[in-house]
């Protein structure tokens, strides 16, 4: 059932199946880069250590990427911004590829996550606006197209890497794709925001509260979650970067078996996220995030400390699902404390998840000094306990009050 009659029903069908398309395109090209992080690692002369220091300039592209995108997407609207991002992230994909050296390499990470920033955050922004007007859980399904992106990424980069191509021709040829996708999903997206009630209209409850009161209710709210969500992106950065260097360095598996780690956490991230919207609907997003982080954990902790291929795989798994959940509650969560500024709040989250992702991929980089890589993935384990006893944020305020009204309309 939707919250729309008519052609208006359509449209917002035509605006969901684009949402889809974009949230595709975001996991493939990130994900196309995450399976050629080793033959580029080697090409380009570095070590694991090294590498993590580059990394920092992917987070950090990212998230000025974010911080400008934000608000653009309130401003302009989706079906400028999210196109443009998508765009230029397929453009920019090809400059890692074509790195030779250390300082090429940084300036491509730099563009790349720049472009990848703008365009995550503007597809989050507009998911929000959809979810709101469906009037159920659906921004869980998103993300779970993002995985999609990844485990066709894994799949057509262990071809890729079994067939001895050249990392810039792939990347060339999916970054040429990007463009094409990009443009042609542009006018089934949502012009603008959808109508946010008025101060005042409502329950008593919300009337009794200022608009600035609200907004800045609603500010803190968001900080909250993006602290949260640095802990819970840092642990998906540190799988998207160090998966398959760890099956290929730590257990001897060859290039191309060592690029199904990422596929199998990808698969394993689709797989709960195209259940989670279900389960929020029924038990709430606080309980996915606490018993998600909690199985993260788990999973983590097998790949830290199993010894067998089998046991890293499967560790992969549990930490993919663990995780599938909870960065698609908090940006949920951020985009409705206040939909007339979805874009701005999201990007706090995502931002601030980002430097999560920024900082992860150096920290356990820089671990690799002290321990083996496997055992840098304790860190790892700790931020996903953290997580799961601070799930508690997500019963306050807006949150509480948007699965309450999802709940009562029947959706």
């Amino acid at each position: 059932m939707f919250v729309t009659v008519g052609g208006m029903e359509r449209s917002l069908r035509a605006a969901r199946v684009a949402t889809y398309v974009y949230f595709v395109l975001c996991g493939t090209l990130m994900g196309t880069w995450v399976v050629h992080i080793p033959a580029i690692e080697e090409r380009v002369g570095i070590s694991h250590a090294s590498l993590g220091g580059l990394l920092v300039l992917l987070g950090l592209g990212a998230f000025i990427g974010m911080r400008v995108a934000g608000p653009l997407t309130d401003r302009l609207g989706a079906r400028v911004v999210v196109p443009a991002g998508g765009i230029l992230c397929g453009a920019a994909l090809i400059l890692p590829g074509l790195a030779r050296d250390p300082w090429t390499l940084a300036g491509a990470l730099l563009v790349f996550g720049f472009c990848n920033g703008c365009l995550d955050v503007s597809m989050n922004a507009h998911a929000v606006h959809v979810e709101k007007a469906y009037g159920r859980p659906v921004m869980s399904g998103f993300h779970a197209t993002f995985s999609v992106g990844g485990v066709l990424a894994a799949l057509a980069g262990a071809g890729a890497a079994s067939a001895g191509l050249n990392p810039a021709a792939g990347m060339a040829a999916m970054g040429a794709m990007g463009i094409v996708i990009a443009l042609g999903s542009a006018r089934a997206l949502l012009p603008t925001a959808p109508a946010v009630e008025s101060p005042g209209s409502g329950s008593p409850e919300k009337a009794e509260a200022s608009p600035a009161d609200t907004r800045r209710s609603a500010k803190g709210r968001v900080w909250l979650l993006a602290v949260l969500a640095l802990m819970v992106m840092l642990c998906e950065g540190a799988a998207n970067d160090w998966s398959a260097l760890h099956l290929k360095d730590v257990l001897g598996a060859p290039a191309g078996t060592a690029a199904f780690a990422y596929g199998t956490f990808a698969a394993a991230m689709t797989i709960g996220r195209l259940l989670a919207d279900r389960f929020v609907a029924r038990f709430g997003s606080a309980a996915i995030l606490r018993h998600g982080a909690a199985t993260a954990a788990v999973g983590i902790t097998l790949v830290a400390l199993g010894p067998w291929m089998w046991a890293a795989f499967t560790g992969w798994a549990l930490f993919g699902l663990g995780l599938s959940g909870c960065v698609p509650q908090l940006f949920s969560a951020a985009g409705h404390a206040d939909p007339a500024a979805a874009g701005a709040n999201v990007s706090r989250v995502a931002g601030l998840g980002y430097v999560g992702m920024l900082a992860g991929p150096a920290v356990i980089g820089w671990l690799t000094h002290l321990v083996a890589l496997n055992h840098a993935f304790v860190l790892l384990t700790l931020l996903c306990v953290t997580t799961a006893v601070a799930a508690g944020v997500l019963r306050t305020g807006s949150v509480r009050t948007r699965e309450s009204e999802m709940a009562s309309s029947g959706h």
